[in-house]
């Protein structure tokens, strides 16, 4: 049996939501549990609970050598202001666990990996279990803890690969929290950001890479609409400033906010391994 613990880093969700992923794991994969922390379901204004609650969830979860995963529960924002700490507090229980979402988690994500800690991996998150397109989405991240890897992201290929909301890598850029990323694949995708916003934060972004492998867009949804059109699409932006960057830009990936959201596990590592 494999056990997953799910805390909430940044946003509380509902107990619905809860007992929806629950109802979806007992229905089609026995081989697994879900344990969620009551801090999951604490609102303190924005967060799921204060920054030092959160923390001290993250930290119960990870250290837990009872658990063989910790499963982010929903983004939102929050999980920058407790990703520093975290790692500094993770003992040798937490260096043999999965630790899985994306979004604003990717903080999170960013820092394990920096510090090279457990194995981070972007894919979807619990709070999606009440759709019928967010369970698609979710039954890839069952899979890949039920040790099935069809729902791995179709190009990943033989280089070190990460996957991370574009406007969380790049706020980490420059950070104490921002992995080493030379020599990777980087994927990136967004949602409800106006197409100047993206065009911005590939500015930022790309001027604070090392040489990287290259570079895949994920999707990018909701756009909002402006007072007048920007006149480049997001792949016309992501093409333009990877080639005044120097790097070289690989395509398409399928990771974003929908549910063909796919499993990428940072590094080179692609398979589950339960501790």
């Amino acid at each position: 049996m494999t056990r997953i613990a799910i805390c909430a880093p940044a946003t509380a969700i509902t107990r619905e939501h809860a007992d929806a992923a629950r109802a979806l794991v007992a229905d089609e994969y026995p081989d697994l549990s879900l344990h969620f922390h009551e801090q999951c379901f604490t609102g303190l204004g924005h967060f799921a609970g204060s920054d030092i609650n959160r923390l001290d969830a993250f930290l119960e979860c990870a250290n837990d050598v009872s658990y063989d995963a910790v499963w982010f529960a929903k983004g939102g924002y929050g999980s920058n202001r407790i990703a520093a700490e975290a790692v500094k507090k993770l003992g040798s229980a937490a260096r043999n666990k999965a630790y899985v979402g994306f979004s604003d988690c990717g903080y999170m994500l960013g820092a394990l990996y920096c510090a090279g800690i457990g194995q981070p991996v972007h894919g979807s998150m619990p709070v999606s279990a009440r759709s019928e397109r967010g369970k698609v989405a979710i039954r890839r991240v069952l899979d890949w803890f039920s040790g099935d890897n069809g729902g791995l992201e179709p190009s990943l290929d033989d280089h070190p690969t990460v996957a991370f909301n574009l406007m969380t890598l790049a706020m980490m850029a420059g950070t104490d929290l921002m992995p080493d990323l030379t020599g990777h694949v980087v994927m990136v995708e967004e949602v409800s950001e106006h197409l100047y916003a993206i065009d911005r934060l590939f500015f930022h972004l790309t001027s604070n890479l090392p040489p990287i492998a290259g570079l895949r867009l994920g999707a990018i949804t909701a756009v909002p609409e402006n007072d007048r059109p920007f006149g480049q699409e997001e792949e016309d932006i992501a093409r333009f400033w990877c080639a005044r960057a120097g790097i070289k830009y690989l395509g398409r990936a399928e990771v974003g906010h929908t549910g063909d959201n796919h499993v990428v596990p940072f590094g080179l590592a692609r398979s589950f391994k339960q501790a």
